[in-house]
């Protein structure tokens, strides 16, 4: 496979060829997000049945391929930056397919978790960072909010279309046959994609006009605050999914009520998706950064201190899936709100691998915390707590005028 052709910066001109591959983006992360990761919650229980596992051992796999993607994302960050997404996500789909077929085959719980030990490496070449990489070099400075907005959205559809269409497939085949059948469809919506689909010449790197490596920027105060900030923020972000619902039902809330709790807070998500653009004209990074981690934490206060009725709960979800939604293009932009696009990808890495990590450990820590805590009130007002602190310590993940580049 041939390398892209490279250009110089600001040498792409018109829209076509950015809009063919936002297209495409939108259907991959679509198809990869939903085979990859919203399949899993679905065959779970099936599988630790199946294989009479406990679903602990289950999940770990999961969460094990979810870490191994973090650390697999600081390297595919430096390839981005080189050679682009093309060959990057063509043979993340090929790893991808590969591995739902060693998963799909598994007889034993470590050849199980060495599949998806493999879909972790898949994942890094696949979802979200190399998506945002493409875009926000093909897309510049005019156009890259609004491009992440939209392949955001499509994700975040993901849910909606993979989960019942696994729930269907299961009601039919296996857990096995179902992963294979999944693994088909990865393979014939997402490997011609992003072959044919990414053809564009990759830009070169924009230098930076204070000619600083990336290392330099990675060791800065600023960057090693933003990291921290942003990780930490994670844990009150993402730590209220899974204990939302046991939440709701200590409340005195139906199980099937709060299910369509979690439900909307998707709902909440796409929406304020559709507002980051807003938010990007009327304030500043600063402003902003903190703006949305303290946001995370006033929802999950609310959510953790709200006695009822019904609801005000699901009102509660709801926001803070909108501020969940939010936070997702905040990390997207972050690198190039502060730094501008050059060497995007291998910063990207560097901040995604520690969020990556809080992100999957943050949700059964909040359930792990509930007994000794006393309840999930107790764990949601902790997690306010904890967004609070990451509100504080983003105020000085902005770089000063002097250390800033900004080259589009």
């Amino acid at each position: 496979m041939r390398e892209p052709e490279v250009v110089r910066p600001g040498v792409l001109k018109g829209h076509a060829g950015p809009r063919r591959v936002l297209v495409v983006l939108c259907l991959t992360q679509i198809t990869s997000w939903g085979v990859l990761f919203y399949g899993f919650p679905v065959l779970a229980p099936t599988i630790a049945a199946d294989r009479g596992w406990s679903g602990a051992a289950v999940t770990g796999a999961f969460s094990v391929a979810l870490l191994v993607s973090a650390v697999v994302g600081v390297p595919v960050g430096r390839l981005l930056d080189r050679h682009g997404p093309r060959v990057v996500m063509t043979v993340g789909s090929v790893l991808a397919v590969a591995a739902l077929g060693l998963v799909a085959s598994a007889r034993s719980l470590p050849w199980f978790y060495a599949g998806w030990v493999l879909v972790g490496v898949a994942m890094a070449g696949v979802l979200y960072q190399p998506a945002f990489a493409a875009l926000t070099r093909w897309h510049g400075a005019e156009r890259r909010v609004a491009a992440l907005t939209v392949v955001t959205l499509a994700g975040g559809l993901a849910s909606t279309v993979f989960a019942p269409l696994t729930d269907a497939l299961a009601g039919h085949f296996s857990w096995r046959e179902t992963y294979l059948v999944l693994a088909a469809l990865l393979a014939v919506l997402t490997i011609p994609a992003h072959l044919f689909g990414l053809r564009l010449p990759w830009p070169a790197h924009p230098a930076a006009t204070d000619g600083r490596r990336p290392t330099t920027i990675a060791r800065s105060r600023p960057f090693v605050l933003l990291v921290v900030s942003m990780s930490v923020g994670a844990v009150a972000v993402y730590g209220i999914v899974v204990a939302l619902v046991p939440l709701f039902v200590e409340r005195g809330v139906s199980p099937t009520t709060a299910a369509w709790a979690l439900g909307l807070s998707g709902v909440g998500q796409v929406l304020g998706r559709l507002g980051y653009g807003r938010l990007v004209a009327k304030f500043g990074v600063k402003a902003r950064t903190a703006g949305v981690l303290s946001a995370a934490a006033t929802t999950t206060l609310l959510l953790g201190l709200i006695p009822g009725p019904a609801g005000a709960l699901v009102a509660a979800a709801v926001l803070a899936g909108v501020v969940r939604g939010i936070f997702t293009l905040t990390q997207a932009t972050a690198i190039s709100d502060r730094w501008g696009t050059a060497h995007y990808g291998r910063l990207s890495g560097l901040l995604h691998a520690p969020l990556t990590v809080t992100a999957a450990v943050a949700p059964w820590a909040a359930i792990a915390l509930a007994g000794p805590l006393g309840g999930y009130p107790a764990v949601f007002t902790l997690l306010a707590a904890v967004g609070l602190v990451a509100a504080a310590i983003s105020l000085k993940s902005v770089p000063s005028r002097r250390d800033t580049y900004t080259v589009e």
